[in-house]
């Protein structure tokens, strides 16, 4: 496996979005196995875990060192904002149909996955202009920061040095 420095975060984010722009359009329109639920829960898992995983990396890169505990807890707070406002809208979506017994048309369903897919098909567009990271010189300690960019979130907003 090789590692966000080598390999890049900024393709980790595009890559994580495409997985899961697959995952919702094979929700929208292959969701009658048992098996297509399972591949598309797999991508889905793998998508968001290499987009977010990656954002950590991306914020340490673009803020100044002192900066990026602030810039971390923005970053999850922002997630968690969207998070909110991308479930509301995909119950308005769903639930703009209900049935006489009481649940939402599979057609509803349909159009929030599409909706989804959409929005992270934008989420690819977005990370297109992600811009490339420092040359290595620009920094001297950039691969140590990167390689534990869980070190950013420390209280006082500075990366804790052992």
């Amino acid at each position: 496996m090789t590692s966000p420095a080598r390999s890049g975060s900024k393709s980790a984010v595009i890559i994580g979005s495409i997985a899961s722009t697959g995952a919702y359009l094979i929700l929208a329109f292959a969701h009658t196995e048992a098996w297509e639920i399972y591949l598309a829960s797999t991508l889905l898992g793998v998508g968001l875990g290499l987009a977010f995983s990656a954002m950590s990396n991306l914020i340490v890169q673009a803020v100044p060192m002192h900066q990026t505990g602030v810039a971390s807890g923005m970053s999850a707070n922002i997630r968690m904002i969207g998070g909110a406002i991308g479930a509301a809208v995909m119950s308005s979506i769903v639930a703009s149909e209900i049935l006489g017994n009481g649940y939402p048309a599979e057609s509803d369903y349909t159009k929030g996955f599409c909706f989804l897919a959409i929005m992270t098909m934008v989420a690819v567009v977005a990370a297109l202009f992600i811009p490339k990271a420092p040359a290595a010189g620009a920094d001297p300690d950039l691969h140590h920061h990167l390689e534990h960019a869980e070190l950013a979130m420390v209280p006082g907003g500075s990366i804790a040095e052992y």
